[in-house]
């Protein structure tokens, strides 16, 4: 999953990527409104982390400018701690979620895994396709109740069309979301990380669209 982090702290901004990171998210950083605005309008993300304190432009304007374009992604703002009007503000304008600084990043991890499972239409932590069953609280993927050992990257792909189940997903979309922006992007080795999958997990759970791209079947 890709999520986009804007945050001007330095030091707070580099812990929380490392978090997001170590579990398995992609992340693209900004340090400012007007580059994040950007970011969030052109590129697509599963979720954004904003701060509303920004420099040039500010969280809530940085929000409702996304929203007025029609972009739906969800947003989780950080707020101050005692600072009831940002968070009032932020919900206002848009904020799917908020979180006061200083906090724990384990709650970070919960609140982000929540929204983009809810954004996908998934109340539950796990997300199950038949015998395949993703945990997004631990990373760790069963088929059978047995662990099913991943790299990074199968597991990103396998996430995102977990979080998609039934839907049709491109090559090019899940480039999109299981790299960051500076990465050189190659859709085409998303097919090598399809045949590990289906080696892995049997080759009817992921079904081909011919030319257009890749479907999880929900059982």
């Amino acid at each position: 999953m890709r999520v986009l982090l804007v945050e001007d702290e330095a030091t707070l901004a580099e812990q929380i990527a490392a978090g997001l990171e170590a579990a398995g998210f992609v992340i693209d950083r900004s340090r400012d409104g007007e580059e994040g605005h950007f970011l969030g309008d052109t590129e697509s993300y599963d979720a954004v982390i904003l701060d509303l304190g920004l420099p040039y432009l500010d969280g809530i304007t940085v929000l409702r400018r996304w929203r007025g374009a029609g972009r739906t992604m969800p947003v989780l703002i950080l707020t101050a701690r005692d600072s009831w009007h940002e968070k009032v503000e932020g919900l206002n304008a848009g904020a799917d979620d908020y979180l006061a600084k200083p906090f724990v990043m384990e709650e970070l991890l919960a609140r982000m895994r929540a929204l983009i499972r809810r954004a996908g239409g998934h109340a539950a932590a796990e997300i199950a396709c038949g015998p395949v069953v993703l945990d997004t609280r631990s990373g760790r993927v069963t088929k059978d109740g047995i662990v099913v050992p991943l790299t990074a990257q199968e597991y990103r792909v396998l996430s995102y069309l977990m979080h998609h189940l039934g839907s049709m997903v491109s090559r090019a979309e899940l480039t999109e979301h299981i790299y960051d922006q500076d990465f050189d992007r190659d859709s085409n080795t998303i097919e090598v990380f399809i045949g590990r999958l289906r080696r892995k997990f049997g080759h009817d759970l992921i079904t081909t669209v011919r030319g257009r791209g890749y479907r999880l079947e929900a059982p």
